[in-house]
């Protein structure tokens, strides 16, 4: 293999780019996830009148659910995979088994089988794929690792914004179960031909002209951690928790941004809908934003910085309950959470290297699937205990404080072995 490889007929620290770009368009569809709610609607007035029983939202909100955590148990086995057969061959079948998923949901004849095609099937595709291209971008880029991350992952953030207008024009001309064939067929194709020329560097590599920086003052870890030593370390544990929180709060917050506007704020739920694609803008653009600052900043200010933004994004609705208040907060809480999506690769990188990345960020993604499936249930106990959403905030408030203790605390470089 060459000194200098290239990548697209182009020197690789120009190419390097295009792995980006494929990145992002890889993310966009595997992203399609977070447009379910405008598939929950017809989707219960389908069942109902095939099924001869009222299926309500609350029941075709599951399968959004199940998707989120084989979506995260997929992450950490994925992993090995990506190092074995390479990025190509994992994102290839990862895209094939998403875009079965959506297909075999448009032949589910009740909501139960959807949990299994679309949950089970789909959420597994996701999560197979969506490691390889992060890890790409994270050894092409040791120089601006958090950016190169970031916009990798923005397809991910700004999916909900382009899908789910894609998919409500769908319903209306074709129903919602071709809708989903529809979606299974453009995203196993996109899939697949974004993936070929996925690769990683040669052993090695470094762009020209650029010197790793003094251990940890920049992106270059202090050491290289496999799996079984970053698990020893109180800085994973750290991270763990911290990015627990931060997926928590946005998790919760992307659950309940239209009953908020409506039922705390009392907008119009038309205006509040126009709102949610608003707020996945903030999303998207938490992820190169905040993968920036972390190139410059380090990952724990970086994550103190993000606690406190959440923290006085919390309390400010939750005393000022308003429109003003409601669209500043939701924008930082989404924007925030689309940070920890960018924040906690490159950590992982920056603290415990890049030799056993897609096996080591497996694992510190199982806490993105822990606060899916904790943020929207704590929501839901709240709402039903208290009857308003308004308690929410100041658990959030609470919990943003613990996390920037912890990342001032635990997120720190991790010291070699002797």
């Amino acid at each position: 293999m060459p000194d200098r490889p290239e990548i697209f007929g182009m020197p690789a620290e120009a190419g390097r780019w295009g792995l980006i770009a494929l990145g992002l368009v890889i993310n966009l569809c595997l992203g399609s996830i977070y447009s379910w709610s405008v598939f929950v609607t017809p989707l219960a007035a389908h069942f109902t009148a095939t099924l001869g029983r009222e299926v309500t939202a609350g029941e075709v909100l599951l399968p959004f659910s199940v998707f989120l955590a084989f979506f995260a148990i997929a992450m950490p086995l994925a992993g090995k995979y990506i190092e074995r057969h390479g990025p190509r061959r994992v994102t290839i079948a990862g895209g094939l088994l998403t875009g079965l998923g959506w297909l075999l949901a448009s032949t589910a004849s009740s909501v139960e089988i959807l949990y299994i095609v679309y949950g089970v099937i789909g959420g597994l595709g996701v999560g197979i794929a969506y490691g390889a291209p992060v890890a790409v971008a994270a050894r092409w880029f040791p120089d601006r690792r958090g950016l190169a991350v970031g916009l990798t992952l923005l397809g991910f953030g700004f999916s909900a914004f382009i899908t789910a207008n894609a998919a409500e024009a769908l319903i209306v001309m074709y129903g919602v179960m071709t809708t989903f064939a529809i979606f299974g067929a453009v995203l196993a194709a996109v899939l697949v031909l974004s993936a070929l020329p996925l690769r990683f560097p040669p052993d090695g590599w470094r762009p020209v002209g650029w010197s790793p920086p003094a251990p940890g003052v920049g992106a270059v870890p202090v050491c290289e951690c496999d799996r079984k030593a970053m698990l020893r370390t109180g800085t994973f544990y750290g991270l763990f928790l911290c990015y627990f929180i931060g997926c928590l709060a946005g998790l919760m917050a992307i659950s309940i941004a239209k009953p908020v506007g409506t039922e705390v704020v009392a907008i119009d739920a038309g205006l509040a809908t126009l709102l949610v694609g608003f707020f996945a803008i903030f999303n998207g653009l938490g992820r190169p934003a905040f993968g920036g600052i972390t190139d410059r900043i380090t990952p724990r200010v970086t994550a103190m910085l993000t606690f406190a933004l959440i923290a006085a994004a919390s309390i400010l609705i939750w005393l000022a309950p308003g429109v003003p208040a409601y669209i500043i907060a939701f924008a930082v809480l989404w924007g925030c959470l689309g940070g920890w999506l960018a924040i906690a690769p490159a950590a992982t990188a920056s603290y415990f290297g890049t030799c056993d990345y897609p096996r080591c960020y497996g694992v510190v993604f199982l806490a993105y699937g822990a606060g899916a499936i904790a943020g929207p249930q704590v929501a839901g106990f709240v709402r039903a205990a208290t009857g308003t959403y308004l308690g929410v905030f100041p658990l959030v408030a609470a919990l943003a404080v613990a996390g920037f203790v912890i990342a001032w605390l635990m997120m720190r470089p991790v010291t070699p072995s002797p």
